[in-house]
């Protein structure tokens, strides 16, 4: 079996590796705004969204991007239309949707759900929010843009406000920020405080 890189959580990914991650988005952005011209760079790629939970934005954004950069999308966005209405377990859905993409994306009200995935999995999985757990892709996306306007991860305060009890993109961005050196000032009623 080849060597492959998860996407489960963002505290797996160093710093560096965020860095590295971000630098390489830099000439997507634009790619992905326009028709590809050239060879599309994943031309011959598909990639298998499992959204077992409802999604619009989290949802049409990978779909959108992998279409834009030449590559193919197989999925579901309803489990009620899918064998997991007959009874089927996540891991064999994963295990068999594994043999017709190169990657897998799936979203899943249990937290947890993402990391069964890759155990079950032979080719790479990107968690695209987990029950209450995480969403290291929108955590991605928020640093990217932090960093596109701000110049940097570090030294900044950054405020997190609203619902930080169940708020999965908050789970993420929270630790990463004061990871890279960043203050958190976290607001919220009581009853929805940051665990």
């Amino acid at each position: 079996m080849k060597a492959r890189k998860d996407l489960l959580d963002i505290e797996s990914l160093s710093n560096e590796e965020i860095e590295l991650v971000l630098t390489n988005a830099k000439p997507f952005k634009d790619l992905i705004r326009r028709s590809v011209k050239k060879v599309p760079p994943l031309r011959g790629r598909h990639v298998l969204t499992l959204f077992y939970e409802p999604s619009t934005r989290t949802r049409l954004s990978f779909d959108s991007a992998m279409l834009r950069l030449g590559g193919q999308v197989l999925g579901f966005a309803d489990p009620s239309a899918s064998s997991v209405q007959k009874g089927e377990t996540l891991a064999d859905t994963i295990r068999m949707a594994a043999g017709y993409s190169d990657i897998i994306v799936i979203r899943h009200p249990r937290a947890g759900a993402a990391r069964v995935a890759a155990e079950s999995a032979s080719v790479p999985v990107i968690n695209a929010g987990d029950g209450p757990h995480e969403h290291p892709t929108q955590t991605l996306t928020d640093l990217f843009c932090i960093q596109r306007n701000r110049g940097t991860l570090s030294g900044l305060r950054v405020g997190l406000c609203g619902d930080l009890k169940y708020g999965r993109t908050v789970h993420s961005l929270g630790p990463i920020m004061a990871r890279f050196g960043s203050e958190i000032v976290c607001v919220s009623p009581p009853e929805l405080r940051m665990p």
